[in-house]
């Protein structure tokens, strides 16, 4: 089933040139699925995204691939993502932002969904009548002027086993923002941005407007229970029309999709709201994905302008990446030692962000990317363009680096913009 008729030699028999056909795609296939499989059984276990760990299950395997498989074979075969992947992750990484399913689209190519959880929502989604009783101490309903100005974050998420790793220091660092968050910032609804989604179309930003959203379990290889996991949410189609409509005023094309939370999302979110250290904030969660193209890293400011107004209405917009994010390298060596370029592109991106608020800042933003060891940090960049985002909305407020850590290839620094304000 995996050949194309394109591919026989008109003197060779159909058979053979089927079987052949069959071999090269298969292979395709196949090598880079073994090598991941074998590099998980020997690598150690806390790992951001995409790593194996030693006691994931060919269960728990065989689950994800099953509700995967249109959606993989869709993605294995597009040559441009063969040809830059050395390893399965980056293909993975490429299928979790295919995922949803269009309601208003401009584009009528069909989408594929992925294996999910179940809805993980309120039984009576409640929407934005709940987000206005239960932020009533921040002003006014979302698209009115509200007092209150919120301030921008940008978290470095690791993978889902951070979800369990309570003694990693990125641990404690995500509770504290959850306390932040949920004791003087008070925002009445979340706009998160996530390295795990890009849209599918050059040029258009994808919205979540679906009222309930389950959790998209994308990522491969980790024990049963990760595929399992829980953070209950809601959406809100109402915010997520706002969110489209401040894009549009910015001459950004939108798209409305229904689609649940990646773990770029789900994951910092759990341990900064749902790890017992705050109480969870009653409020409505929207998705925006990322622009499909994650090199361009002046249109995610742009991006990020744009929903910059959201934050006089009380909503919050928080990013999520990494800030230095290598995962081949961190299959192959693990935290075995800190590479050189996860402190020297860690300590780059704190300067940017740390600059005097303008066009220098921005400038400074843009040429991370054109670094030396910029691709060696990050091989892509789709997690490094959300903080691009979460600069743009902070417009001239200043930005800080809360903390940081480089480990491995990887470096897990958390960024805010503006400044808390009083209670009054």
């Amino acid at each position: 089933m995996f050949w194309s008729r394109r591919d026989q030699i008109p003197s060779q028999s159909p058979t053979r040139n089927r079987s052949r056909s069959i071999l090269s795609i298969t292979g395709l296939i196949v090598v880079p699925l073994l090598v991941a499989l074998l590099l998980g059984v020997v690598l150690r276990s806390p790992t951001p995204d995409l790593v194996p760990t030693q006691d994931s299950t060919e269960a728990g395997a065989r689950s994800e691939l099953a509700g995967r498989y249109r959606s993989w074979m869709r993605s294995i075969l597009d040559l441009r993502a063969v040809a830059e992947s050395s390893t399965v992750g980056f293909l993975w990484n490429k299928i979790s932002t295919t995922s949803g399913k269009r309601v208003s689209s401009i584009s009528s190519s069909p989408s594929h969904s992925i294996a999910t959880s179940a809805p993980g929502t309120t039984s009576e989604n409640t929407g934005m009548a709940t987000l206005a009783s239960t932020a009533t101490a921040n002003g006014s309903a979302v698209g009115g002027a509200d007092k209150k100005k919120t301030p921008v974050y940008f978290v470095s998420h690791g993978g889902p086993n951070l979800m369990y790793d309570h003694q990693h220091p990125a641990y404690a660092q995500l509770q504290a923002i959850g306390r932040e968050i949920t004791t003087t910032v008070r925002p009445r609804a979340i706009v998160a941005f996530s390295a795990h989604w890009q849209a599918e179309r050059p040029g258009v930003i994808e919205v979540n407007v679906s009222e309930r959203e389950p959790l998209i379990y994308d990522f491969y290889g980790f024990p049963r229970h990760y595929y399992s996991e829980k953070f209950e949410n809601r959406g809100s189609e109402e915010l997520a029309r706002r969110v489209m409509e401040v894009l549009g005023e910015s001459g950004i094309r939108t798209v409305g999709v229904e689609r649940g939370l990646d773990h770029g999302v789900f994951v910092p979110f759990k341990v900064m709201f749902d790890s017992g250290a705050s109480e969870k904030p009653d409020v409505p969660i929207v998705q925006v994905s990322l622009f499909e193209d994650d090199t361009d890293a002046e249109a995610h400011i742009k991006l990020g302008r744009a929903v910059s107004k959201l934050r006089e209405e009380g909503v919050l917009i928080v990013a999520s990446g990494m800030a230095v994010h290598n995962l081949r390298h961190w299959m192959m060596m693990g935290t075995g030692r800190t590479m050189p370029y996860a402190v020297s592109f860690d300590a780059a991106l704190k300067e940017a962000v740390e600059a005097t608020p303008g066009a220098g800042r921005d400038k400074a933003m843009v040429a991370l990317l054109e670094r030396p060891d910029a691709r060696q940090a990050h091989p892509t960049f789709e997690h490094l363009i959300p903080v691009h985002v979460a600069l743009g909305a902070a417009g001239d407020d200043q930005g800080s680096q809360l903390w940081t850590m480089p480990e491995g290839s990887m470096s897990w620094a958390q960024f805010r913009f503006g400044e808390l304000e009083a209670e009054a």
